[in-house]
């Protein structure tokens, strides 16, 4: 089975600086895309940032220039550094991958539980 795991999120003030953290664990014998998506108390999901392995990235408008998504494909785990953080980047931010596994037939995508990232005026 497959596993990912968020972590880094804090209570931060306006104009500071998290770096989240999501690692895959499991039977794995690759991924492609790996993303960011965030939730707000009474919005729906929506993606953040993605990267693929050759090391492209994309962002939603919002956060380009502040967020940068990276990561380390020999420890299976992506990374999203935001910058100038605003109260609005408020949320739950939930790591995405598209993996498969050892001696799979196709891909499955697969969710982390979420970390808990809080920005106050």
């Amino acid at each position: 089975q497959v596993q990912l795991m968020e972590s880094g999120g804090d209570l931060v003030q306006a104009g500071g600086s998290l770096r989240l953290s999501c690692a895959a664990s499991g039977s794995i014998y690759s991924i492609n895309v790996m993303a960011w998506y965030r939730q707000a108390p009474g919005k729906q999901r929506e993606w953040v940032a993605s990267i693929i392995s050759g090391g492209s990235t994309n962002y939603t408008d919002s956060v380009k220039g502040r967020f940068t998504i990276s990561r380390d494909n020999a420890k299976n785990t992506v990374y999203l550094q935001m910058n100038s953080l605003k109260p609005e980047d408020t949320a739950v931010y939930y790591c995405n991958a598209n993996i498969l596994r050892r001696y799979g037939y196709y891909a499955n995508n697969y969710w982390g539980q979420g970390t808990q990232v809080t920005v106050s005026s």
